[in-house]
C-alpha cells in the first residue's frame, strides 16, 4: 500500500510502518488503516495520531512517559517492554531496539528520503564542520545542489535550521532530508559525531562517502577511553553505500582502523606527506604540497591520482590544506573535474568560528576566533599562528574548558597553552553546571611558568588581551568558535567572542595615533 500524504502533511499507515519494522510482539488495537502523524521520541512533541518510540536514554527511560504520550494522543507506541498499564485503543509494539526502530520508523515516515540523497558523512574530533562547508559549497558551485548538517545548523536552498545536536535524533535527521528532497536538492554533507553513531541516530543510511579526519582526545567522559571512542568512530565506515568510498586522512595513525572496514578500492587517501609508507594499501592517492603559507593563505600543489593542480588555500594552517584535500577528494568520488574542485575550493576565505580571521591591523595586530576546544585542536591553531606571524611579535591566547565535559583534557590544554603562546589569559568558556574557578584550577594544574593570568569574566578576558596586543602581534580567542552564547546554570545567554572582539579592537584602533592599520 503506497505511503500517503494528506493536505501536505506526512502520514504513515500503521500496516506500512508493520510490514517494514521488524517486531517482537503486538498489545492493543489500532486499525490497520490507522494513520500515523508524526514520528517522536519525546513525550512533550506528541500530538494526536503520533507515533513514540520509548527510548531508553542515558538520563532518562522513554518508558517512562508512555502513559503520557498515549495522554497526548499517541496512536501507537514502540517499546522494547511493554508497560504494566495498556489502554486497549492503542497499539504497542514491542521491538528489540528502540533505537534503531526509531530510525526505521522515520526513515517509513518520511518515504525514504535518504535514500533520494547522495550523503556524505564526516567524522572525526578536530575539522569536520570546516571540511563539510567546503565540500557543501563546493558541491553547490558545480550544479550539485547539496545541503548541510552539522555543529548546531541546517543550511539547504537559502534556509537555516537551528539544531540542538550535530548530529540531530533519527526522527529530526529524516524530517531534515525530506525537506531538502522537496527543495530540490540532490545532497547533503552532513558532521556525524561519535554519539550519533553509538546511539544509532544513523542507523540504516548508506553513505556516498564517508570522511575520517583525524581522532584526538575528546568525549572520555562519553567513551572512556581512545580504543572505544576509535571504535564508535569506525561504525560510519560500516554503512558504505555499495557505490560509496571512504576518505581517509591517512597522516592520521587512525587511519588504519578506519581504513580495516573498507575494501581497498574504495579508499581515498589523502596525505601531506612527500613519502607515504601506507601507499602500497590505498585505492586512490591525494596528495598536498604546501609551496608559500602567511598568516591569511597557503599556495597549495594539489595532486590527483590523474593531475597536479596549483591553488590558493584561503584558510591559514596545514590542517587547512588538509581539510580542502580531504574535500578535494571528495569531489574527485563526485566526478567533479579537478581544476574545477580547486576554483572551487579557493574561493572559500574563511568559515565562522574555524580560524576565522577577525581583525587584522599592521598597528595593533591580528585576531582570530577559533573553536579550538580539544588539546590538539589547541595545539595546531598555537603552532600554525606561531609560524606564520610576523619575526619578534607574540602570540597571545585567550580560552577555557566546558563544564559537565571530559576534565582530564583541563590540564593538558593549559600545558599546552603556556608551552606555545607568549601569553595566556584562561576564563570560561561554558560553566554549565559547574563553577568556573573550580575549571580554571584545573586548567591551571597543567600550567608552568608565568606568562599568564586567569580573569573568571570571558569579555573582561577578551578586552585584557586586546589591551596587551602589540604591532605585528597575534591574538587567539579559543574554545567557542560560531557559539552566540554561554551556558551559566541551564541558561544560555548571549555571547560572540567575535562581537566583543571587533568593539575592543576598534575601541583600540580608534584610539591609536597611527592610522595606517586596516580592517
Amino acid at each position: 500500500m503506497p505511503h500517503r500524504e494528506s493536505n501536505g502533511r506526512q502520514e504513515l499507515l500503521i500496516e506500512e510502518l508493520l510490514l517494514g519494522l521488524e517486531h517482537q510482539a503486538l498489545s492493543g488495537h489500532a486499525p490497520a488503516h490507522q494513520v500515523i502523524t508524526s514520528v517522536t521520541c519525546d513525550s512533550r512533541a506528541v500530538v494526536p495520531g503520533s507515533l513514540f518510540v520509548a527510548v531508553r536514554g542515558y538520563c532518562t527511560d522513554g518508558q517512562r512517559f508512555i502513559g503520557a504520550a498515549i495522554e497526548g494522543g499517541a496512536a501507537a507506541v514502540l517499546c522494547e517492554e511493554f508497560p504494566a498499564l495498556m489502554v486497549p485503543d492503542c497499539l504497542y509494539i514491542q521491538v528489540s531496539d528502540a533505537r534503531k526502530a526509531l530510525a526505521v520508523a522515520s526513515r517509513l515516515f518520511y518515504r525514504k528520503a535518504a535514500d533520494r540523497l547522495q550523503i556524505i558523512g564526516l567524522t572525526g574530533t578536530n575539522g569536520k564542520t570546516t571540511t563539510a562547508k567546503l565540500i557543501t559549497a563546493m558541491l553547490n558551485d558545480n550544479g550539485i545542489t547539496a545541503g548541510y548538517i552539522g555543529t548546531h545548523l541546517c543550511t539547504f536552498s537559502g534556509r537555516e535550521i537551528a539544531l540542538e545536536r550535530t548530529t540531530p535524533e533519527s526522527h529530526e535527521l529524516h524530517g531534515l532530508f525530506s525537506q531538502m528532497v522537496e527543495a530540490g536538492c540532490r545532497a547533503v554533507v552532513m558532521e556525524v559525531s561519535s554519539h550519533a553513531l553509538v546511539l544509532q541516530r544513523v542507523f540504516g543510511i548508506r553513505f556516498h562517502a564517508a570522511l575520517f579526519t583525524n581522532l584526538t582526545m575528546e568525549h572520555l567522559d562519553f567513551h572512556q577511553s581512545m580504543a572505544e571512542y576509535g571504535a564508535a568512530k569506525q561504525l560510519l565506515f560500516d554503512q558504505l553505500h555499495p557505490e560509496g568510498v571512504a576518505v581517509l586522512n591517512i597522516d592520521d595513525p587512525y587511519a588504519r582502523q578506519m581504513a580495516e572496514r573498507v575494501a581497498h578500492e574504495k579508499r581515498y587517501c589523502c596525505t601531506m606527506q612527500p613519502r607515504l609508507a601506507l601507499e602500497p594499501s590505498c585505492g586512490k592517492l591525494f596528495r598536498a604540497e604546501t609551496l608559500a603559507s602567511t598568516i591569511t593563505s597557503t599556495d597549495v600543489a594539489m595532486h590527483f591520482p590523474e593531475a597536479v593542480v596549483h591553488m590558493q588555500v584561503g584558510l591559514p594552517g596545514s590542517f587547512n590544506v588538509m581539510n580542502v584535500l580531504e574535500a578535494a577528494a571528495v569531489g574527485r568520488a563526485m566526478g567533479i573535474a579537478p581544476e574545477a574542485i580547486c576554483r572551487s575550493l579557493s574561493a572559500v576565505s574563511s568559515v565562522e568560528g574555524r580560524m576565522e580571521r577577525v581583525w587584522g591591523s599592521p598597528v595593533i595586530g591580528t585576531a582570530f576566533v577559533d573553536y579550538a576546544h580539544t588539546p590538539d585542536a589547541l595545539f595546531q591553531a598555537l603552532v600554525t599562528l606561531g609560524g606564520l606571524k610576523p619575526p619578534g611579535a607574540r602570540i597571545l591566547v585567550v580560552f577555557g574548558c566546558g563544564g559537565d565535559r571530559d576534565r582530564a583534557k583541563r590540564p593538558e590544554m593549559g600545558k599546552i597553552a603556556s608551552k606555545n603562546a607568549d601569553f595566556v589569559i584562561i576564563t570560561s568558556d561554558n560553566p554549565r553546571n559547574e563553577d568556573p574557578e573550580l575549571i580554571l584550577d584545573e586548567i591551571e594544574q597543567g600550567m608552568s611558568g608565568g606568562n599568564y593570568i586567569r580573569i573568571r569574566d570571558r569579555a573582561e578576558a577578551i578586552q585584557r588581551a586586546v589591551d596587551l596586543l602589540e604591532s605585528g602581534d597575534v591574538l587567539l580567542v579559543a574554545g567557542k568558535g560560531h557559539e552566540k552564547y554561554q551556558e551559566i546554570r541551564g541558561r544560555k545567554e548571549f555571547f560572540s567572542d567575535q562581537e566583543y572582539l571587533k568593539i575592543y579592537m576598534q575601541e583600540k584602533f580608534s584610539a591609536s595615533p597611527t592610522v595606517e592599520g586596516e580592517r
